[in-house]
This record gives C-alpha cells, structure tokens and sequence, in this order.
C-alpha cells in the first residue's frame, strides 16, 4: 500500500485529494493545526475510515514536520498548505512567508534528514500567481515570474528551493504551477464562491447587493476535482518536472458573475466603467453588482492564462474534463441548496423562539 502525507488537507484540493488517493488504494496521512475552531468540514465525511489518519503539526513548526515525516514514511508528500489568500497576503505578508516560503523549505528539509531522499516524492503546489504581471499570454513553463504579491512572492520562493533540491540531493520534487481552480469547497471569501453565494441569496431574499473589485481581471478557471488528479499524475512520472496545470480558456469576473446570476435566474446588464460599474437585474432595473475600492489590491494581476500543453502531452491530462460553464452551474447549484438550508433553520429558529417568548 502507497502511502500518502498531505499537509493542508482541510482545504479545498488537500479534501478532493484524499478522496482521489483513497480511491487509488493509498494510506493517507494528513496533517491539521491546532484550534479551537474545527475547520475539518470539508473532511468530516473521510473521518473512521481505515486508511484516513489525521495527525496535529504546522508548517512554521520544523519539529513537527521532522516528526510526522519520521514516524510516517511516507511515499508521497503533497505539500498543499498555504496562506493562501492574495489579498490576505497584503496584511500578513510575513505569515505569508514563514508559511508559503519556508514552509516548503522546513517539508524538503524534513524529507532529507530522515533519510527519504530516495524514496520519497515531494509535491509543491506552486501557482500562476508567479507570473503576475505578466510578460505574455498564455503562460507556460518557460514565461517568465513577475510576481506583484507578498504571496506570489513567497511562492517563488517556494518554487525556486523545490527546483534547488531536485538538483543539489536528486530529490523527486516537483512543482505544479495551477491557476485558478475552483470548486462548491472554495472558501467563502474567494471571489468566485463569493459570486455564487452572492447570486444565491439575492435570488433567495437574503442580500441586496454584491460589492466586488476589478470586473474586467482575466482568469483561467478550473475545477479543483480535476486538477487533484494531475498532482498525482506529477510524481507518477518517470522524472520530476515543472508543469502548467490550466485549462487554456480565459474569463473575466464580469462574465463569471452573469453566468452564476444566469443560473440563479437573474440576467445582467453592466453598465459603466472602472470603479463606477454596475451590474443591473434586467428584469427588475434593480443594482445588484457593484465595485467598490476595498477590493482592489495595491498591486493587481488582471490576465492570467495558462498553457497547459506540457501536461497534456507528457503526462496525459485532461485540462477541460469540466468545462467552465458546468463548473460555475455546481457551485451555484451548491451554494443554492446551502443558502434554501441555512433560511429553513433561521425559521425552525425561529418559530422555536415565539413558542418561547423570546421574540414577539
């Protein structure tokens, strides 16, 4: 049986990617910080079975990382643990750091020292936040980083030292440069599955208006079920490699944002430009959508495309399994269900505070 360490696993890819490894017969060892809030939901499913383990550590804490490693032995390690917020990164730039940087540094260190040099591979989730500003469009491998974040550039960082013990200890490490990958398990401060919520529940009654940034940013968008897969694919290979893992199709916020309302039942209609944009209900004449300057960032990446041909034609994947249109359909699908579920307890609430007294 393969065995398997996961760091991030209560996120978004570190959940998808523990159910793709169980279903490929693996051992799978995750690690979780301490809390006292448990964010284990989007795991909570994988818990009590046989071959799912969870083990406390953290990515600022070197002796935990030598410890979990020693003691598990792993065969795989998938490094999926990150701030991984750009706008977070901005006011935590030196958590973002210590994490994103090295964070990567303390995992690769932490393979060597115990000896499992050659018998372990190492994932490095890297990301198309690297090219920033970018030199060219689409980006590939070969497209110069410009990285305009705190985070971008700790990833760089990040990206840089897996690529330095490859060569220096002949380590299988590689990095996977994703772009943006989304899912129903995106965090909610995310602006795609701030969107589909949004259109939720204006649909629903629940919120008026949704206040976003720069419209007109261009990205790659895919689903993360998918891009899981393509991880794995990495350190199947026969030599440790760099790929681009995109789907090569581009969109802009504003046209994620009529598709989500389109789905909710809502058309668009946009009319204005920069900060004085708006998004109007054509049905009603209503504003639903509009930019607000919080949520532009001091430095902004606004076209991001990758090029995902290496992926393709080396290791065989799919980059458009899901197309976007049937990405943005599930999480409003999700995020429909969610919003119908949280008013059906606000009225058992509710009602249970009348009977009560509580509330007249």
């Amino acid at each position: 049986m393969v065995t398997a360490f996961i760091t991030g696993v209560t996120g978004q890819d570190g959940s998808y990617l523990s159910e793709f490894l169980l279903e490929k017969g693996y051992d799978v060892h995750g690690m979780i910080r301490r809390g006292s809030v448990d964010f284990r939901n989007r795991i909570a499913h994988l818990e009590g079975h046989e071959h799912f383990h969870l083990h406390y550590g953290d990515m600022s804490d070197s002796m935990s990382l030598v410890a979990l490693i020693s003691a598990i032995k792993p065969d795989e390690i998938y490094n999926l643990a990150a701030q991984s917020h750009v706008q977070v990164s901005f006011d935590a730039p030196e958590f973002t750091a210590n994490v994103d940087a090295t964070g990567v540094l303390r995992v690769l260190e932490a393979v060597r020292v115990c000896g499992l040099t050659d018998k372990c591979r190492v994932y490095q989730a890297s990301t198309s936040e690297l090219y920033g500003r970018v030199v060219e469009v689409p980006q590939s491998e070969e497209t110069p980083f410009y990285p305009y974040s705190p985070y971008a550039v700790a990833k760089q960082y990040g990206f840089w030292i897996v690529k330095e013990y490859r060569d220096a200890y002949k380590m299988f490490a590689c990095n996977g440069i994703l772009f943006n990958h989304e899912s129903e398990r995106r965090g909610e401060t995310f602006v795609t599955r701030k969107i589909t919520l949004a259109a939720s529940r204006i649909a629903q009654g629940k919120q008026d208006k949704l206040y976003l940034g720069n419209l007109g940013s261009l990205r790659d968008w895919g689903y993360a079920k998918d891009y899981v897969e393509c991880m794995w694919l990495m350190l199947q290979a026969d030599k440790p490699d760099d790929y681009v893992i995109a789907t090569g199709v581009q969109h802009s916020v504003r046209e994620f944002c009529q598709l989500a309302f389109h789905y909710v039942g809502i058309e668009l209609d946009f009319k204005g430009e920069g900060i004085d944009e708006v998004g109007i209900d054509k049905a009603t004449g209503r504003e639903v959508i509009a930019v607000s300057p919080d949520f532009y960032r001091p430095t902004d990446v606004v076209n991001l495309l990758g090029d995902p041909s290496k992926a393709k034609r080396e290791l065989g994947w799919n980059p458009n399994t899901t197309p976007f249109e049937e990405l943005v359909k599930i999480m409003v699908e999700h995020d429909m269900r969610k919003v119908a579920e949280e008013r059906m307890v606000e009225t058992v609430n509710l009602e249970e505070f009348l009977e009560r007294g509580i509330v007249k």
